[in-house]
């Protein structure tokens, strides 16, 4: 599935993989990319929904994201 926005990357290797960590991650990308507060509050609504594999997954269809914490993306 492509992202909703293919331009925003959020490169998570290396970093906390709390799930608070992940969505700061994620609103700072969306806030530089130029992203409207709505959209960003939309995101972490839907990303907050579920568990942490919603958010995982939610980050996912967001943007490009490097899931995989302690590797170099």
């Amino acid at each position: 599935m492509t992202p909703k926005y293919p331009d925003i990357t959020v490169t998570l290797a290396g970093e906390d993989g709390n799930a608070f960590t992940v969505l700061g991650h994620c609103r700072e990308a969306a806030r530089d990319a130029g992203l409207s507060d709505e959209e960003i509050a939309a995101f972490v609504d839907d990303a907050m929904a579920g568990d942490y594999d919603h958010l995982l997954q939610g980050t996912s269809i967001f943007c490009l994201s490097g899931l995989a914490w302690g590797a170099e993306a």
